[in-house]
């Protein structure tokens, strides 16, 4: 796993040093008698796309709150950039992005009077401001939808709406609550699309979904439930942690029990079980590595091989088994 984990005496960045983009050390955040985030030690490095995924009510939105110091912590230490939040001056909160949950902009104006509203406010002149418009717009796709008010748009609509105004004054590092909320799949590829340009441009983007399916698009993915983070790190190190490694499907006619037992014991081969008529799925250390000495050790011994390759398992599933793990180790069995 590639987690950095800061540590409350850590110091801080060397001069000339970029500092964490985000730096959570032991947080915890309680409402009266309800804990919504418990622990949580998380270090995001700048220029990447990091997903805080989990269901309705897991803590996400929490979490981005303290990231921004809309809450203060019940205990631990949050810096972004180096900084508490609590201590953030103009050009600090300048250079962040927030698109809010719930839509928050004026229904009685237009979609355009709405972003020229939020353009105003950061001082854009109108040079700048009509040209960015007009590109967000576009990114978007709301050119068409400019002049109609925001009520009379669906809540799709809005949803871009609101992502076009939190992208408007060319911030650095963008925190989006659930920005795909709404938006059918096409246009949600679109929108990731958008999203990689920015990271590419060198911006940290911070982004919550219930959808998990979208962890494929970020480069490293917080699994949060219950307020914990279950894990960290990129898509493919939380699937190599959720199974142990990586998956392989073999197809060998006539398979027979004293045969899979011989095969998990080849080299590179950690485990593996039935997964259909002549069908077994492998826990390998490498993929690569494994697939060609599986298909040489059973052609030297006269095994037909009907097919072996790469198998691997939805995001779905991945966040099923980290989230059992996690069960496990806070209660473990009697």
């Amino acid at each position: 796993m590639n987690q950095i984990v800061a540590t409350q005496s850590e110091p801080e960045a060397a001069a000339g040093e970029r500092p964490l983009a985000v730096e959570m050390v032991d947080v915890r955040k309680e409402f009266d008698d309800v804990i919504a985030v418990a622990d949580i030690t998380l270090a995001i490095e700048p220029g990447q796309i990091v997903g805080l995924i989990g269901p309705s009510g897991s803590g996400k939105t929490t979490t981005i709150r303290l990231i921004l110091g809309l809450y203060r912590p019940t205990s631990g230490i949050v810096r972004v950039n180096g900084k508490d939040p609590l201590d953030f001056d103009r050009a600090d909160r300048e250079a962040i992005g927030y698109l809010p949950q719930h839509f928050l902009l004026y229904p009685e104006l237009t979609v355009a009077e709405n972003l020229e509203f939020v353009a105003a406010t950061y001082g854009l002149g109108w040079r700048a401001r009509r040209r960015s418009i007009r590109d967000l717009l576009r990114t978007v796709d709301l050119t068409d939808a400019a002049d109609r008010l925001a009520a009379q748009i669906s809540g799709g609509m809005q949803r871009r709406l609101a992502l076009a105004s939190a992208m408007l004054h060319d911030p650095s590092f963008l925190v989006l609550d659930e920005p795909t909320a709404g938006i059918d799949p096409l246009l949600r590829a679109d929108i990731w699309q958008v999203f990689r340009g920015l990271r590419d441009e060198g911006r940290t983007l911070v982004v919550t979904t219930q959808y998990v399916t979208e962890a494929e698009h970020c480069d490293q993915v917080a699994l949060i439930s219950d307020g914990r983070v279950v894990a960290f790190g990129t898509p493919q190190e939380l699937r190599r942690l959720a199974f142990g490694g990586e998956h392989v499907r073999l197809t060998v006619p006539d398979l027979d029990r004293q045969m899979m037992r011989e095969i998990l014991h080849f080299p590179h081969v950690a485990g593996g079980r039935w997964d259909g008529e002549d069908e077994l799925l492998l826990v390998v250390d490498d993929a690569g590595t494994a697939i060609p000495l599986i298909t040489e050790r059973l052609r030297e011994q006269d095994r037909q091989v009907t097919s072996v390759e790469k198998h691997q398992e939805s995001f779905e599933q991945v966040f099923v088994a980290l989230v059992k793990k996690q069960d496990e180790r806070v209660s473990p069995a009697a």
